[in-house]
């Protein structure tokens, strides 16, 4: 009879918290299908409503010459009528043509406007820059797009059309998609990454509990909501995690839709998507601390699902991965033995192979990307792509005590363009 060691005894804890969140992403999957059918039955077919509500575009920039043109010029071809339309681009020191580029466009379009920010008052990141843009709007609600998006001509139309039908609705998010996906394997990764994503995640939970998470762009909110919660959080890197449960916490509900698109430019190199990434995973981590120390009180009992989720993927699934990785690894170069009896191998190809189907499946979702180039690539990233984020959040936790010690201020982080 063999003795279990401790490696055994690792392998088997982390294979468990490997599989509960791919059942759990099973499970995600099917009631994302639901919801997929649910919005093949919806067919919007007038563009007129019965009330047009003035609206606040803004759109944060710094350093944004590449790509701000294209993003100013998508927002007025929208299919909205003009005199409800204000736009707002926060110019936030930038150093480069963007206050130039902006300049030439408000030429153009009278409803534009442009504020400049410099330090002290600006320079302080992409919440602050929003604070200060929602200071000037005249809407009753404000649209948000990163200066890299370029909407679809309906998109602002079929945010505006949920949210005044829902009262209970604070916010409406719509759907992005990727513009540069072609531009390498990277992007296509991405492409991939981010459907699956908003079909498995945002539409499931959408479906099941009315839950949703604003990504930061291409959504709708009240602004007498965003108001009284205070606008956005200045020391938050990940400022749209954090206003999303703050709207739960008021008592309104939000909305995910795949009917309002916008096209985005994803990061082409590696090292911008590192950077990207870890700030992403550093305000994940601190909104996760936050809120789990006031747990039980949270208004929105719903919340507490999403809160232990994040928790689940940040310190159980990422723990429970490197731990496998490393056995993986160490039982490949001989170095260990496990002695636990079983087909080990087949546990890891069906947990590799569930994988692949929750992923193809709510890829396929979108017309257009169900097809073999990208079943392919799939299966390529559970081995690359899957892994740098391992690496992601070693960082995030790195330079978050790095910082704590230092007390290094925040700054602007910006995600680095390509040509548009």
């Amino acid at each position: 009879m063999n003795i279990l060691t401790f490696w055994d005894y690792a392998f088997v804890i982390s294979m468990a918290i490997v599989w509960f969140i791919l059942l759990y992403h099973i499970f995600l999957t099917f009631f994302g299908y639901r919801y997929f059918l649910e919005t093949q039955k919806f067919e919007i077919t007038s563009e007129e409503l019965s009330e047009y509500p003035k609206i606040t575009v803004l759109i944060p920039a710094h350093n944004e010459e590449k790509v701000i043109g294209n993003t100013v010029d998508a927002i007025m071809r929208s299919i909205y009528p003009k005199d409800k339309l204000e736009v707002i681009v926060i110019n936030d020191s930038s150093t480069d043509r963007t206050g130039e580029i902006l300049r030439e466009r408000a030429k153009k379009y009278k409803n534009l406007m442009i504020l400049e920010i410099q330090p002290p008052l600006g320079a302080k990141g992409k919440a602050n820059a929003l604070n200060q843009g929602l200071k000037l709007a005249s809407g009753d609600y404000i649209v948000v797009y990163d200066a890299d998006n370029t909407p679809e001509r309906r998109a602002i139309l079929n945010l505006v059309r949920f949210i005044i039908n829902n009262p209970n609705l604070g916010a409406v998010v719509g759907k992005f998609r990727t513009r540069n996906r072609d531009r390498s394997i990277l992007t296509r990764f991405i492409n991939i990454e981010t459907l699956s994503f908003q079909w498995l995640v945002q539409a499931a939970r959408n479906y099941l509990w009315g839950l949703a998470t604003i990504p930061g762009t291409n959504f709708i909110i009240r602004k007498e909501l965003l108001n009284k919660i205070g606008g956005w959080k200045t020391k938050s890197l990940t400022e749209d995690t954090e206003l999303t449960i703050r709207i739960y916490q008021s008592g309104y509900r939000i909305l995910w839709i795949p009917y309002a698109v916008t096209w985005e430019q994803e990061p082409e190199k590696l090292k911008v998507w590192f950077k990207q990434r870890t700030r992403w995973a550093r305000g994940n981590l601190a909104v996760i601390f936050t809120y789990l120390k006031n747990f039980f009180s949270l208004r929105d009992k719903k919340i507490m699902f999403d809160i232990l989720y994040f928790a689940y993927i940040y310190l159980l699934a990422f723990s429970g991965i490197v731990v496998s990785d490393v056995i993986f690894i160490l039982g490949l170069l001989r170095i260990i033995k496990l002695n636990i009896g079983g087909p080990l191998f087949l546990i890891w190809f069906l947990a590799y192979a569930l994988y692949i189907t929750e992923t193809f499946i709510s890829l396929s979702f979108e017309r257009g990307e169900g097809n073999l180039e990208n079943l392919l690539l799939i299966c390529l990233m559970y081995f690359t792509y899957c892994q740098l984020w391992l690496i992601v959040v070693i960082r995030a936790i790195y330079f978050s005590i790095r910082e704590k010690i230092t007390g290094k201020a925040l700054r602007w982080y910006k995600t680095e363009r390509s040509v548009s």
